[in-house]
């Protein structure tokens, strides 16, 4: 393994590109719930935010039959443009590898539909012929069976590609809870988006430190009053 590989992911030497978030491709998912699968995608995005790190986001076809990037996933990222394709491949549009090389890192996080296409094909050119570091966010991309998402994970690691999860990112870019600039922030995703693991946040917040409730609006709890025999 190249000593590269070995260096964790950080703010500075990462970027994020999501391939490809669509709906028509996220019908043909069936590697993982789409539900999960938009939570995950969205996670991410806002960690990437949360850490200022660059991302790109491309799309293919939207107009003729793929629709328009998850609104939720745009929303995040209000000012970046869609960089449309008609190649399945996003590493044969220019306007791709222009905006990697624009932002100067050579870690890209990866999460795309599908995996065993958008995502396989780009991983393998974007090793070969940019040279870059592929980190492929294996729960935040998904394939149109589990064999063609995993053996699609399984060809991109062989070639060189590195996989991880969307939470494992995040954690990682956060290394340190000490690192109080952007602590709030992951705290504030891993509630809204970390299942189980942000319903116990809640509840170390609510219950042991005596936090206020994680809602917009107060809501009044009325006592209980038992019923007459």
């Amino acid at each position: 393994m190249s000593q590269e590989k070995l260096e964790v992911l950080t703010p500075a030497n990462s970027q994020v590109i999501f391939i490809d978030q669509q709906p028509q491709m996220a019908f043909g998912v069936q590697s993982i719930d789409r539900q999960v699968l938009k939570n995950n995608v969205v996670g991410l995005a806002k960690a990437a935010r949360a850490f200022n790190i660059p991302t790109t986001i491309t799309t293919v076809e939207s107009e003729s039959f793929s629709g328009f990037t998850f609104p939720e996933l745009l929303d995040v990222f209000p000012d970046h443009p869609t960089l449309e394709r008609t190649s399945m491949n996003s590493w044969d549009d220019q306007k791709v590898r222009d905006a990697l090389k624009k932002n100067g890192r050579n870690k890209v996080v990866v999460s795309g539909l599908w995996t065993e296409v958008c995502n396989t094909t780009f991983a393998l050119c974007a090793i070969l012929e940019g040279g870059y570091e592929i980190y492929m966010v294996a729960d935040a991309s998904g394939g149109t069976s589990k064999d063609a998402h995993d053996f699609a994970m399984q060809r991109m690691v062989q070639a060189g590609a590195v996989p991880v999860t969307w939470q494992q990112v995040l954690l990682e870019w956060q290394r340190d809870w000490a690192r109080k600039e952007t602590y709030d922030a992951v705290i504030d995703i891993v509630k809204e988006h970390s299942g189980a693991y942000g319903m116990g946040v809640d509840y170390a917040y609510t219950r042991v430190h005596n936090a206020a409730q994680r809602t917009k609006t107060m809501h009044e709890s009325l006592a209980p009053v038992p019923a007459r025999s």
